[in-house]
């Protein structure tokens, strides 16, 4: 697991260089793929960056058009940050030889197989998610008892 999640970070470094994309930028432009319109105040929580960093980064991703600002239509002080990047082809370019490779790979497994593996990684992506919680409420420098 450890040297997947190695492997990933590593991708996904690459894939936001080869966008011309910080790899901050393209964490958020991830977490906005799997959430769908936050607002910037979670974005911020999600992705542990401060708000004045999560200003400057949804200025960068609006200036190349993958997100847009939207007023909360419950609250016109909010602010929502809509993500509109999916059908750029740019990132259908960069992704597409991973997915094919993926579907390769998952063609190879029985359903059964198949319905385990997604078991076991949503199981595992659960966990991350609570160690996650936890590492990020623990003050810096000192570890939980």
């Amino acid at each position: 697991m450890r040297g997947l999640g190695s492997r990933t970070i590593l991708y996904q470094q690459n894939v936001a260089a080869s966008l011309g994309l910080y790899n901050n930028d393209f964490i958020s432009v991830d977490i906005l793929r799997e959430t769908g319109p936050i607002t910037a105040g979670e974005l911020s929580k999600k992705t542990g960056l401060a708000t004045g960093t999560i200003t400057a980064l949804v200025d960068r991703l609006e200036k190349i058009g993958y997100v847009r600002r939207e007023h909360d239509p419950s609250d016109r002080r909010r602010v929502i940050i809509v993500p509109q990047y999916e059908h750029k082809e740019e990132i259908s370019n960069t992704y597409s030889p991973l997915h094919q490779a993926m579907l390769s790979l998952a063609s190879s497994y029985t359903e059964d197989e198949l319905e385990l593996i997604t078991q076991f990684l949503g199981k595992a992506s659960g966990i991350l998610e609570e160690q996650i919680q936890q590492l990020s409420s623990t003050p810096h420098g000192k570890p939980s008892s």
